[in-house]
C-alpha cells in the first residue's frame, strides 16, 4: 500500500469554490506509484533527534522547514521520512543525487569495493583511482586529462583557485556577483552572496563583475538565454545581436580596467548559477568573457559542481552549452551520486604548476569513492540520464511556464534540462521579490503535500528544482500540480485578507 498524504496536506484540499483570478481545485492527483517498499524504521525518535541536533550539532547547521523532515530511506526519485511519509524529491540533496537515491548498480559497486579495500592514501597506488581517472577524462574534450580528486566542491574550487594563481603567476581572480563557489575560507572570496559571507576578511585578490542576469539585471530581453522559456522582458535587438550581452561584457571590461593589474590569475563561472537561483547568462556572453580573461593571461575555470554530467540535457557539460573550452573543470555533487567525491580536471601544463611543493589530499581519490564515481558514469550511459534530462526537463519547464501565465506572483521560469528555477515576485512589472514569509508559506505547503524543492536566489524567492535525473513525466505532472495548488492556496488567502481589510 502506498503511503498516503499527511493529514496536514489533506486539510489543504478542503474548501471548494472560486475566487477572482484564481482557479481553485478541490482534489490533487494521486502520487505516482512506486514498487519499492521501505524497511520499517526502528531508530531514535523524531523528538530525540531534534534534541540531539540542538545539543550536539553546530547551531550554524541550516535546517529546511519549520518542522524539519527527518529522512530515513531513499530509492531513485523518492524519499521516506521516519513516519513513513513518501516524498517526490525535486532537489536531489542540493543537486547531488544524479542517477537516483541508492541506485542499485552504484550501491553494488560500493559494496564490492568495501569488501576489497576501504582506504589507502594516494602515496600508494590502488586500481580504482587509475581506472576512474581514465574513464572520467574520456568524457572531457581537448587536453583536459589530469585529475586531482577531493571530497567536496569547496575543496575542489579551493584547489582550482590555487592552481590558477600558481600557473598564471598572478593573484587577481574574477567571479560573478550572485555566484556561489563554496564556503571554505579561501572560496568565500569567490562566492559573491552576502547571505553566505561572514563579517571577516576573505576577499583578498577577488573581484566580482556584474551578474549578467537577463531577468533581474539591468539589461535583458526575450531572446537572451539558452532555455525553452524566455523572460517576458521586451527586446528590440536585431537578429543575431544581443545588447544585453554587450553591456554586461563592458561591465567585466570595467572591472579588468580599474580593479586588477594588467594580468589576472583566472575567472570562475558556473554554466547556470545554482545557489543564485538558476540564473542564465545571455547567449554568447561566456565565450567573449573567456577571451577577455585569456588576453590578460588568466585561466578560465568552469564550475560544473551543479551543472555537469548531463543535467542540462543538450550536452554532458554545462560549459559546452556556451561553446567554450575551459582550462579547468571543477566537479562535485552529482559526480558521486551523493558519495563524498569531487575533482578538478585540467591540462598537463597547468597541473605541472602543483609540483612546486608537496601536495596531498588524504581522502581524495579514495578507493570506494572512485568505484562509486566509475559506476555513476556507467549508469548515466546505460540509463540515458542526459537524454532524459533533455526530454523531461523541457517538459517540466514548459509546464511550469503555464504557471507564469496563470499567476501574477510567478515572475520567471528559467533553466535548461533538469536545472530549473521558478522566481516569485510581488509585482511582475517591477520584479519586486515576493516577501520571504510569503515564499516560505508556499514552500511549506508544497512539502506538506509530498514534494521537496529547494529555495535560493539572493532574496530567497526562487524555487530551485533540480531532481534526480531519473525523473519521469508522470512525476512532473504530480510536482507541477502540487506547486500550482500551493500557489492557488496562497492567492486565495491573500485575496481573502485583502477583502477583509477593505470591509
Amino acid at each position: 500500500m502506498l503511503p498516503r498524504l499527511s493529514l496536514l496536506a489533506r486539510s489543504a484540499l478542503k474548501g471548494a469554490g472560486t475566487t477572482r483570478g484564481v482557479r481553485v481545485v478541490s482534489t490533487l492527483p494521486e502520487m505516482p506509484p512506486c514498487d519499492f517498499q521501505p524497511t520499517p524504521y526502528k531508530g531514535i525518535s523524531y523528538e530525540d533527534a531534534m534534541q540531539r541536533r540542538k545539543s550536539n550539532l553546530t547551531p550554524a547547521l541550516l535546517t529546511y522547514y519549520k518542522k524539519p523532515v527527518m529522512v530515513y530511506q531513499g530509492h531513485m526519485q523518492w524519499l521516506w521520512d521516519v513516519h513513513g511519509q513518501r516524498y517526490l524529491d525535486l532537489f536531489a540533496g542540493i543537486v547531488t543525487v544524479s542517477v537516483g537515491h541508492c541506485h542499485p548498480k552504484v550501491k553494488e559497486a560500493a559494496k564490492e569495493q568495501l569488501d576489497l579495500l576501504w582506504h589507502t592514501t594516494n602515496v600508494y597506488m590502488h586500481p580504482p583511482i587509475h581506472e576512474y581517472a581514465e574513464k572520467l577524462t574520456s568524457y572531457l574534450p581537448g587536453d583536459l586529462k589530469v585529475c586531482y580528486f577531493t571530497n567536496s566542491g569547496s575543496e575542489a574550487n579551493d584547489l582550482a583557485l590555487l592552481m590558477a594563481r600558481l600557473h598564471s603567476g598572478s593573484f587577481d581572480i574574477i567571479s560573478f556577483r550572485n555566484a556561489y563557489h563554496g564556503a571554505s575560507p579561501y572560496t568565500m572570496g569567490l562566492t559573491a552572496h552576502s547571505t553566505w559571507t561572514y563579517n571577516m576578511a576573505s576577499g583578498f585578490g577577488h573581484h566580482h563583475t556584474m551578474n549578467p542576469d537577463v531577468y533581474r539585471g539591468l539589461w535583458g530581453g526575450a531572446h537572451c538565454r539558452d532555455s525553452p522559456v524566455q523572460t517576458d522582458r521586451s527586446c528590440s535587438c536585431a537578429a543575431g545581436e544581443c545588447m544585453a550581452k554587450d553591456m554586461y561584457l563592458e561591465q567585466l571590461h570595467e572591472v579588468l580596467r580599474y580593479s586588477t593589474g594588467k594580468r589576472v590569475a583566472g575567472f570562475f563561472a558556473e554554466a547556470v548559477q545554482g545557489v543564485g537561483g538558476a540564473v542564465q547568462y545571455p547567449k554568447g556572453f561566456l565565450k567573449e568573457a573567456f577571451a577577455m580573461i585569456r588576453e590578460r593571461g588568466g585561466i578560465c575555470i568552469a564550475d560544473e559542481v551543479q551543472t555537469g554530467f548531463g543535467r542540462l540535457g543538450s550536452h554532458f557539460w554545462g560549459f559546452q552549452t556556451h561553446d567554450v573550452m575551459p582550462d579547468m573543470v571543477v566537479m562535485a555533487k552529482g559526480i558521486g551520486n551523493g558519495y563524498p567525491l569531487a575533482a578538478v580536471v585540467t591540462t598537463p601544463e597547468i597541473a605541472q604548476s602543483m609540483t612546486q611543493a608537496l601536495h596531498l589530499n588524504t581522502f581524495g581519490g579514495n578507493p570506494v569513492a572512485c568505484a562509486v564515481g566509475s559506476a555513476v558514469l556507467d549508469v548515466m550511459k546505460e540509463d540515458g540520464t542526459q537524454q532524459n534530462s533533455a526530454e523531461v526537463g523541457t517538459y517540466f519547464l514548459l509546464e511550469l511556464a503555464k504557471l507564469r501565465d496563470e499567476f501574477s506572483i510567478v515572475g520567471d521560469v528559467r533553466g535548461k534540462g533538469l536545472m530549473i528555477g521558478l522566481e516569485l515576485v510581488k509585482d511582475k512589472g517591477t520584479r519586486e521579490p515576493l516577501p520571504g514569509p510569503d515564499v516560505i508559506s508556499i514552500w511549506e505547503d508544497i512539502k506538506d503535500m509530498g514534494v521537496l524543492i529547494g529555495k535560493g536566489g539572493f532574496y530567497g524567492n526562487v524555487f530551485r528544482i533540480k531532481p534526480p535525473m531519473c525523473l519521469t513525466k508522470q512525476d512532473v505532472d504530480f510536482g507541477v500540480a502540487i506547486i500550482r495548488r500551493a500557489i492557488e492556496k496562497y492567492c486565495e488567502q491573500t485575496q481573502q485578507t485583502s477583502a477583509a481589510a477593505v470591509n
